[in-house]
């Protein structure tokens, strides 16, 4: 059934954080901290107001900088390089991931919330360079985050990208409601199922599900 849903698949898109490399990996938890230390030096606030604000504007703006942007008016680049300046020592490289991925037929792209050059080492040290055909970040859709509907059409305008004969693999799942309103396959990447209507399939394991579908 999976196989058959993909055959005529010929654009794939990935995100990133918790998804091309597992949660255990607790990579985003040094960019939270990060985050909240951020918070704290632009609003001139305490730790526990920062990390109530980070997580607020996550809810409701997509991402904590997308609040910080509408709400207080920061600037985006330095807050993208402060965050993003963690070590990559807790990653290692999945071959079996890259071979799933390289064997893919058509275009293989990366759309994180993140920010390309964060995406571009965290690839490096899953042994995933080189495989990706584009990889796009927050600022190539002019800071707008997923889930908003207008970053999706950026970055897919940007890319070329035919969204009827096009998957989106994601670890959140409101940032699957976009790409199935626009006619992309949608597959959850997660260890906790979700059964809304927009997710077609779900997976714990990418690289399994991927050679399902070769």
């Amino acid at each position: 059934m999976a196989k058959a849903a993909f055959s005529d698949v010929r654009h794939w898109v990935f995100d990133l954080d918790h998804t091309l490399y597992p949660p255990s990996a607790r990579l985003f938890d040094l960019i939270e901290v990060r985050m909240t230390a951020y918070v704290m030096q632009v609003l001139g606030v305490e730790r526990a107001q920062a990390d109530r604000l980070r997580k607020q504007y996550w809810a409701e703006h997509g991402t904590t900088l997308a609040g910080l942007m509408r709400e207080h008016d920061v600037d985006p680049g330095p807050y993208l390089t402060d965050v993003h300046d963690i070590p990559m020592d807790r990653l290692s490289p999945d071959p079996e991931l890259a071979e799933k991925i390289r064997a893919l037929p058509g275009r293989r792209i990366v759309y994180t919330n993140g920010c390309a050059p964060y995406a571009e080492r965290v690839l490096e040290a899953r042994g995933l360079a080189g495989i990706f055909d584009a990889v796009y970040g927050v600022e190539h859709a002019d800071f707008m985050p997923k889930p908003d509907h207008a970053a999706f059409e950026k970055i897919f305008a940007k890319d070329g990208l035919h969204t009827k004969t096009a998957a989106m693999f994601e670890d959140d799942p409101r940032n699957l409601k976009a790409p199935h309103a626009m006619g992309m396959r949608t597959v959850h990447v997660s260890d906790q199922a979700d059964n809304s209507d927009h997710i077609h399939f779900h997976t714990d394991d990418l690289s399994g599900f991927l050679a399902r579908i070769i």
